[in-house]
């Protein structure tokens, strides 16, 4: 089986893409999803975390992410804490993801990891797939929320690594700027190229 890793910066079209490959029969991990579902009520992260962090988790288990945000951003010591109770849960939900992708026997399992590199996860895959849009496509995108503004867009921005940069490490990348069918294509001719026999990322 085929790993790849699906990243890509605020407004680019990742969500969109990652369904796309699921589409075209790829097993699909949604980091994100699996970490709203570790800290909602009754998740496993609220007990882990409760001890250390007891403001952020509520009396039904669910974890107050903003709350945790202000705890981790006010205590140096607190985010190394936080990872070493979290990412246990995260590595146990992947190892489940893939036992299941491989006994449907899928040939390509996608994980859709948005901090792919600022969080080092490359070197878990066989390959990393970038995908990208023009600046004016990508601020209109964000800008469109009804939640977003340009502030806050340049503060998210200057948490990830930028776009430039993730497309230098690219293997594949996946330009949404053109509409979907042209996405769809993209995504095609990947998967196309990664089932071959023998395939190894150049």
């Amino acid at each position: 089986m085929i790993l790849l890793g699906l990243t890509g910066s605020i407004g680019m079209g990742k969500s969109t893409t990652a369904a796309m490959f699921a589409e075209a029969g790829a097993a699909v991990y949604d980091a994100d999803a699996a970490v709203h579902q570790l800290y909602a009520a009754g998740g496993k992260a609220g007990v882990r975390l409760a001890p250390r962090f007891p403001e952020a988790v509520g009396a039904d288990g669910s974890v107050d992410r903003p709350v945790l945000s202000r705890l981790v951003k006010a205590d140096s010591d607190a985010l190394a804490a936080l990872e070493s109770l979290v990412h246990p849960l995260l590595r146990a939900e992947r190892s489940g993801f893939l036992e299941a992708a491989q006994a449907a026997d899928a040939g390509v399992a996608v994980f859709d990891i948005p901090l792919l590199f600022e969080t080092r996860a490359q070197g878990s895959v066989d390959a990393v797939v970038v995908v990208t849009a023009g600046l004016e496509v990508q601020r209109a995108r964000v800008l469109a929320r009804a939640d977003m503004d340009a502030e806050k867009l340049a503060l998210l921005l200057s948490r990830q690594t930028p776009d430039a940069d993730k497309r230098a490490l690219a293997d594949f990348i996946i330009d949404t700027g053109h509409g979907f069918q042209s996405a769809r294509n993209q995504v095609a001719a990947i998967m196309a190229e990664v089932l071959q026999p023998g395939w190894k990322p150049t």
